[in-house]
Order: structure tokens, then sequence, then C-alpha cells
């Protein structure tokens, strides 16, 4: 059989009509100046924005606010500064003839809360300048690696960035967790590439040479409109990753019956018995059990408190017989104090049947056998 005929490829744009815009004479990235008979009548709303700023900005925010408002007012735009809140405020007026100033002065007062100085910051209200504010603090988890590779974007006395301010025609400024760029939106598409890279560990030397290329193929007017891709250097991964060694473990034999349960509570209660005794007796027998164990324990610790006053096996046989005979003098002066303090103490039958016969034999004999019995 014959091979079938290939279906003839699908044309998209059949019923697509030529639009006075497909010319390649038009440049569509030309910013066409606004002229204020472009719009005769007033904005029938006011729109506003407001930006908060830290308050270490505070004391050069107010020392520049002048020159800011004479800059907005001089495009028919209001602006407060709000020192309790901390808050800057744009807004609209009846005499607003361009209706895109409001989103410069919008980027004006978000690019001053950044630190960037008035004189820069300003230049956003031409309609060739655009900004962009590239947020860096969420792309690294590790405060000390954030704070190296943010090190790494500034460089050496500045060095890198300054290059990449020369290579993309952008203002860069890298303050805290954001970096903030002016330019052009090629400028800035650039710049957000090299800056999210450089946090991504990729050295912004790299790309700042792939820039310094095409800086040079633009200059040519041959390769202008070509692939540069050939012209271009491709940076591999130089470390390589290892691989991991791979844990042979111990085959265990197939057997196809699953393992024994384990004995719940109510099994083990079953073959010892207990199952079938009545609540009473289970409970007394879990405190016969609770008493030996408490038996157990006082004894030893009745054994504990008694070594504390055995003799250390240590001692010397002098050192020795001298504590015995200590022991021995304070356990006989301790029996005396109790003879001497007789009111205090019991009286045995032994004693009285003594003080009976020591009474018949006469006076002075029971003063010498009270004498006697106190000794």
């Amino acid at each position: 059989m014959s091979e079938p005929a290939k279906a003839a490829k699908k044309n998209h744009n059949k019923y697509r009509k030529d639009k006075p815009w497909d010319n390649d004479t038009i440049d569509h990235w030309k910013q066409e100046e606004w002229k204020p008979e472009y719009m005769p009548t007033p904005l029938q709303e006011e729109s506003s924005f407001a930006t908060l700023f830290p308050k270490y900005r505070e004391r050069y925010l107010r020392e520049v606010w002048p020159v800011v408002t004479r800059a907005l007012d001089g495009v028919k735009i209001a602006c407060s500064l709000d020192l309790i809140e901390g808050s800057m405020t744009v807004r609209t007026t009846r005499k607003t003839t361009d209706p895109f100033i409001i989103l410069k002065a919008r980027d004006l007062i978000k690019l001053l809360a950044r630190s960037i100085p008035v004189a820069q910051a300003l230049k956003i209200l031409n309609d060739t300048m655009q900004c962009d504010v590239i947020k860096i603090g969420g792309l690294v988890r590790n405060k000390e690696r954030f704070v190296k590779r943010r090190q790494r974007l500034v460089g050496p006395d500045g060095a890198t960035l300054k290059a990449l301010e020369l290579l993309t025609n952008c203002y860069v400024l890298v303050q805290g967790n954001t970096v903030s760029v002016m330019g052009t939106y090629q400028g800035l598409k650039d710049t957000r590439k090299v800056v999210v890279e450089c946090f991504q560990n990729i050295h912004p030397v790299y790309n700042i040479k792939r820039l310094m290329i095409k800086k040079e193929l633009m200059k040519d007017d041959k390769l202008k409109n070509e692939d540069w891709e050939r012209f271009l250097p491709k940076f591999g991964k130089k470390n390589v990753a290892r691989k991991k060694p791979v844990k042979v473990g111990k085959k265990k034999s197939y057997t196809p019956f699953p393992p024994q349960q384990a004995e719940s509570k109510v099994d083990r209660m079953l073959s010892s018995g207990e199952y079938f005794v009545n609540e009473r007796e289970r409970e007394r027998r879990k405190k016969q059990v609770k008493a030996e164990e408490r038996e157990v324990k006082n004894r030893e610790r009745k054994i504990e408190r008694d070594s504390l006053y055995d003799l250390p096996k240590n001692l010397k046989k002098k050192e020795r017989e001298v504590r015995e005979e200590d022991e021995t003098a304070v356990e006989g002066a301790m029996r005396l104090k109790d003879k001497i303090i007789g009111g205090k103490r019991k009286i045995g039958k032994g004693e009285v049947e003594e003080f009976i016969q020591g009474g018949e034999g006469g006076g002075k004999t029971n003063k010498k056998n009270k004498m006697n019995s106190i000794m």
C-alpha cells in the first residue's frame, strides 16, 4: 500500500486581516509625549495612593518634602506627609491633565521610602524612566547565606553593582530586603534577571559577561537582527552531584504467613485468669502488689540511711579506734543525761522495788542508794 498523503498544514492566519499597526517601521516601544489638549475635561474621580516609610527616613523626608511638593505641583498632583502615622500620600486634583501621572507619583513616594535620594527619585516623573522594586527577602531562607549573596551582588567596593549599572543604563540601590532599580524596560528586565539569579547561587559576573557580549553585538549592523545564542557563553555547573552509596540490606526469608499478632490487655487477663475475678478481688490484688512494691522501696531507703552512719572501710586502725571511743563517750553522756532528768523519764518496775528495799534500811542508806542509782 502506498503511504497516505500528508494532511495539508493549517493556515491559522487565513481569516486574519492586516492591522494598521502591523508595520515594521513602527516602534512599538516608543513613548509618545503626552499633551494637555488630549484631555480637555478634568478627571471625574479622585485617585490616591499612600505608602509607609521607616522611622530612620523621617528626618530626611521632612527636609526634602518642599522639593517633592514643588515637583508634584508642576504636574498638578497633591501630596501630604504624615509624620504621626509615618506615611506619604499622593492624589489627583481637578487640574490634573495626565491620567497616568498619578502612577508616576506613586512610584516616586515608593522610591523615597526605599532610601533613594530625592534628586534621583524625581527622575521617575519622566515618561522614559521606569522603576522596579525587587523583593529579595524571601529568596534565601538562611540569614547568613542571604547576607553573603547580597554582598556578592554589591561586590568589592560596589564594583559589581557599578558594572551592572553601566551595562543596563539603570540606577540600582540595594537596601535591606529590596533592590530598587530605575531605567528603561529592557534595563529593568536584565537587572531583575541578574539579581534573582544571584540569590539562586549564580554569580553575577557570569551574567555581566553575557551583557558585555550583547552590548558589543548590538553595535554590529550585520548581527543586529540575528540570533546571538551561538556567541554567548554557556556556564555549566562545576560541582557534580555525588552518588550516595546504596545500602544493601540483608534479605529476609520469605514467609507467606503474617507475623503473630501482639496480645491485647484482655488476652493477658484471660491467660492469667484475672478476667474472671470480680472487681473487688481485682482491686485487692492491685493494692497487694502496690504494698509489696512500697515495702521493697522502704527497705532500700532504710539500708541507704543506715549506710550513712557506718564507718568507712578505708579508715586506718587508729582512726577507727578513736571514733569508736568517741561514740562510746557520747552514748555514756546520753545515758547519764537520762538518769539526771528523772522527772521526764518513765520509772520501771525494777527501780520501784529497789527504792522500797532501800527505804526499809533507813534514811542514810536510802540516800546512798539513791546516789548509787543516779551514778
